[in-house]
């Protein structure tokens, strides 16, 4: 039994054998399929006409896809390792949605988070250029995870006076009939989106929110500067420099040599 655990796990969880990439290619085409399904079955005329196909087409994936996922957690030598990883996450998440559908109609169509599940393609195809890079961006928006949130602290003040200001300037009959309803004006304002539900009447809430509108774009760049400087500091950790003193290597963000001590500002 052991053996054959083992077997499966390089099957499953590896593509180095011929079965390997074998089983993820047919898995991927399994997700794709699944996804599909769940999208036709959106538009009205395909599912009040094939109203059976999709359901036992939506359960038949459901169904393998949760073999699957215990077979994952039984072959893992660290079970625990897989289910709370971010793919073990995905791979819960993608079937809970067909059996949460049999209390809450509707919640089956959530189905299409497995379309996370192809980030596997870039493990079959050998991509690793591509993961890289997808680590480096992951590592950047985690580092600005802080800063961002400083920002949107002060973006939500912001908001609540400009709401708040907004009410006592065009009132209620003008639609800001509340400062909660004033707030959400403000934020579709500042972000430029303009659904035009609620405008300014009046020449001052007209004025302001010109004013509101020209300062969003500058706001709008903040969290993009803050992330594309993180990124850039991530690629550049990934580049290798060499000690003249030592030759070892160090990456760019220290400022002396881990090995020998020499300040790497008079690396030259």
């Amino acid at each position: 039994m052991a053996s054959f655990r083992k077997k499966l796990y390089q099957i499953i969880f590896g593509t180095e054998t011929k079965l390997g990439r074998l089983f993820d290619i047919v898995l991927l085409w399994a997700i794709l399929l699944s996804i599909s399904i769940v999208i036709f079955e959106s538009l009205k005329s395909l599912r009040t006409e094939y109203s059976s196909f999709f359901i036992y087409s939506e359960w038949f994936f459901t169904i393998l896809f949760t073999i699957e996922y215990f077979t994952r957690i039984w072959i893992s030598p660290k079970p625990f390792k897989y289910i709370f990883s971010f793919l073990g996450l995905v791979d819960l998440l993608s079937i809970i949605p067909t059996y949460l559908s049999l209390a809450l109609t509707g919640t089956h169509y959530l189905v299409v988070i497995r379309a996370i599940r192809l980030l596997r393609v870039f493990r079959i195809l050998k991509l690793n250029y591509f993961l890289n890079q997808g680590d480096i961006i992951a590592k950047a928006l985690k580092s600005s995870i802080k800063k961002i949130g400083v920002f949107l602290f002060a973006i939500l003040n912001i908001v609540i006076i400009i709401g708040a200001a907004m009410y006592v300037i065009e009132g209620e009959g003008n639609g800001f009939d509340s400062i909660p309803r004033s707030i959400y004006w403000a934020i579709v304002t500042i972000t430029t989106v303009g659904y035009g539900d609620i405008s300014p009447q009046t020449s001052l809430g007209q004025f302001v929110s010109s004013i509101i509108m020209i300062v969003g774009y500058a706001i709008i760049a903040v969290p993009t500067g803050i992330v594309s400087s993180e990124i850039t500091r991530q690629q550049l950790n990934k580049e290798k420099l060499k000690c003249n003193n030592c030759k070892y290597e160090i990456s760019y963000d220290h400022k002396f040599c881990p090995n020998c001590g020499k300040n790497l500002k008079l690396n030259n």
